[in-house]
């Protein structure tokens, strides 16, 4: 522990509620934690959404599994990196989104088909991009839904990193990007080797988008509840 240099963290879940403003309690831990250590958020969204979500929290951001990578000035980005990878064939990506709504049964859903993003990064919505919030929260809670065909999602999209992703989702980045390729190039461009680093995340199981940095070498905090943030980082300060 002595040796560690840098915290890097995932957000909704391990520091907050999903797309919620930082906890007071978790904020005054973060403060205390960067009078000793490099701190880094390493996202899945957009690096504004994460800034915009912590209050501008000054802090490093990773966005988009390293596509994005932004400083913070004050109530300012400056962004170091902003990649986008286009889908190549959105008319293959559809047919083979559409296979598995008829397979296992979702052929009803509200809006599109898929979401498609500016960075690259797909969404197979089940239920629809339009789908209803109370509709969404209820279909998978536990995941087990997805995850029973999760594999079959990874095997169509071979050049993708595919996570269950929200409440009712598949989300996608193209090949490379994950977590831990965001995180070790990060310490490549900064001088941190693996063992100088921790990752606290709580989204950590079987498609989860920390799995990459769980199933590691570089070390990992589980957070099961962000209530237990500042007990879970007392070891730390």
């Amino acid at each position: 522990m002595e040796n560690i240099k840098l915290i890097a963290f995932d957000l909704d879940g391990t520091l907050t509620q999903h797309k919620s403003p930082l906890d007071p309690a978790n904020r005054e831990t973060l403060i205390k934690l960067s009078r000793k250590y490099k701190l880094l958020m390493v996202g899945a969204g957009q690096c504004q959404r994460i800034f915009d979500q912590m209050e501008h929290f000054p802090i490093d951001i990773i966005g988009n599994y390293g596509m994005q990578y932004a400083r913070t000035d004050g109530d300012q980005l400056i962004y170091v990196r902003n990649d986008s990878v286009p889908c190549p064939d959105p008319t293959s990506v559809e047919e083979k989104v559409t296979f598995l709504r008829k397979k296992h049964g979702f052929t009803e859903f509200k809006g599109d088909n898929v979401q498609y993003h500016p960075s690259g990064c797909l969404t197979f919505p089940i239920l629809g991009t339009k789908a209803d919030l109370p509709d969404k929260l209820a279909f998978d809670p536990d995941r087990s839904r997805r995850r029973a065909f999760y594999q079959e999602v990874v095997e169509l999209f071979p050049d993708y990193v595919v996570f269950v992703g929200g409440s009712s989702s598949f989300d996608m980045a193209p090949k490379p990007y994950n977590k831990y390729y965001a995180l070790d190039l990060y310490c490549k461009e900064h001088g941190y080797t693996h063992d100088q680093v921790v990752f606290v995340g709580d989204d950590y199981g079987q498609g989860g988008n920390d799995e990459s940095v769980y199933l590691s070498d570089i070390a990992f905090v589980k957070v099961d509840d962000y209530r237990q943030f500042p007990k879970l980082m007392e070891a730390y300060l």
